[in-house]
């Protein structure tokens, strides 16, 4: 038993660093899952579908035309700070300006479609263009990647709850008013304003390297492009099979059809920081790994994959069987048909959980190209499923839609391409972790 006891303090003292991490960024996702769910509640029991569903419209546009700025730098940047610490001002100065100039692209993008489809005139023009309008302080989401490089999750939370914080105040007080749809939608952007203000002055206080030591270089911005390009791409297409099942509900069911989707998806879709906040800690660590230790690299990435299928089986079978209840209790009858979405949708999860780990995996194994292949498949088959499956089944066939995407994207795929089937036999050796372990437990 001393035995025992020693041992898992040893493994303890090796991982606290990032076990600590790692409940940071789960008590910020927690927390802004649990205040954000709850005012959302409150919003869309004020708004009613119709308005919620021109509510989650623009915001599903606004993200999908976001992926312009996204420019694949995220776990590149990581790496980078992490490897080149020469190299950190010019990296983030660099970084600050590729997002930037593909952030003010996608709004200007976003303000053509809204004009060309939705009119000037109209209340959905007003709030796309508020809602786009948050795409312009994004950028500075980039210092969230210095505190990833060096495990400081807590900073960013402190950021991130500002936000929260600000917004959550300023939505019931929109309610207790009786303001209109548009007032909701400002008060995301004001969110984004405040969470830029607060990640400029953590990053100030905590960090040794000062913003007027940031500088832009072609020449890095060239080098990070040239490695993040195909990342960016699939990322855009990520965003496309993510959103576009509410922008073509508007388009074919209306507003209401995406009011009572967007409820199930949220729900489904809220759980989807737990596989992000676990791995985003090891990150760092199975960099290290993988360089030092292969073997043990496959075995921690075995064991990370068998975690999040868990976790995720976890969190499918307790929302199908409480789907209605849950839907009930927290946004009442108006939405009762949530649930039947909400069935459907939540089993996404088993890939999306993964699919976080094999995402650090391709960029560990630089297997970036095949991360455009996947995103991509995937993209064009959830537009073409939900193009056929909404006029046949409504809110249920875009659920379809993005689970049969996820599916193929996330998974099967993985069979295809040589390098990445052992990465499919770890994802299905986790499918099958209760018969390993039974196995394990009768012969072993």
């Amino acid at each position: 038993m001393r035995h025992i006891s020693l041992k898992l303090l040893s493994i303890y003292t090796k991982v606290k660093k990032y076990l600590h991490n790692t409940l940071w960024i789960m008590g910020d996702k927690i927390t802004n899952l649990g205040v954000g769910f709850l005012v959302t509640v409150v919003v869309a029991r004020y708004l009613g579908p119709e308005d919620f569903g021109i509510f989650s419209y623009a915001i599903s546009v606004a993200a999908l035309f976001a992926a312009a700025g996204h420019m694949g730098l995220s776990g590149l940047v990581v790496r980078e700070i992490v490897k080149k610490p020469d190299e950190r001002g010019v990296t983030l100065g660099t970084t600050l300006g590729l997002k930037f100039i593909g952030m003010a692209l996608g709004y200007t993008l976003l303000l053509v479609y809204a004009i060309a489809y939705e009119g000037v005139t109209s209340i959905e023009f007003t709030v796309l263009a508020i809602a786009g309008a948050v795409l312009l302080v994004r950028p500075f989401d980039i210092i969230d990647f210095w505190f990833q490089a060096f495990v400081q999750a807590r900073y960013v939370t402190y950021a991130r709850l500002t936000g929260l914080a600000v917004s959550s105040v300023l939505k019931l007080l929109f309610v207790f008013l009786g303001f209109s749809v548009v007032y909701f939608v400002a008060a995301n952007l004001i969110q984004a304003i405040a969470i830029a203000i607060a990640f400029l002055f953590v990053y100030k206080i905590k960090s040794s390297l000062k913003v007027a030591e940031w500088s832009f270089s072609w020449s890095k911005a060239k080098e990070l492009f040239s490695q993040g390009w195909v990342i960016y791409l699939g990322s855009i297409f990520a965003v496309i099979y993510l959103k576009v099942d509410q922008v073509m509900l508007r388009w074919f069911e209306g507003s209401e059809a995406v009011g009572i989707y967007a409820v199930a998806a949220q729900l489904s879709e809220a759980w989807y920081f737990v596989p992000v906040a676990i791995v985003a800690s090891f990150f760092p660590k199975l960099i290290k790994l993988k360089e030092e230790n292969p073997e043990q690299f496959n075995k921690r990435l075995q064991q990370l994959f068998d975690l999040l299928f868990i976790l995720a089986l976890g969190v499918a079978v307790v929302m199908t069987f409480l789907s209605e209840w849950v839907i009930t209790l927290f946004f009442g009858a108006y939405y009762i048909d949530s649930a039947s979405v909400l069935v459907i949708h939540i089993w996404a999860a088993i890939f999306i959980f993964m699919r976080a780990a094999f995402s650090k995996w391709i960029l560990i194994e630089n297997a970036l190209v095949f991360s455009l292949i996947t995103q991509g498949a995937g993209a064009l088959i959830n537009v073409a499923l939900n193009y056929f499956f909404i006029p046949s089944f409504g809110v249920q066939g875009a659920a379809y839609a993005t689970l049969i995407s996820y599916a193929f994207a996330s998974f099967f795929s993985l069979l295809i391409y040589s390098k990445t089937r052992p990465v499919f036999i770890m994802m299905l050796k986790s499918i099958f972790i209760l018969f390993r372990y039974s196995i394990i437990k009768v012969f072993g």
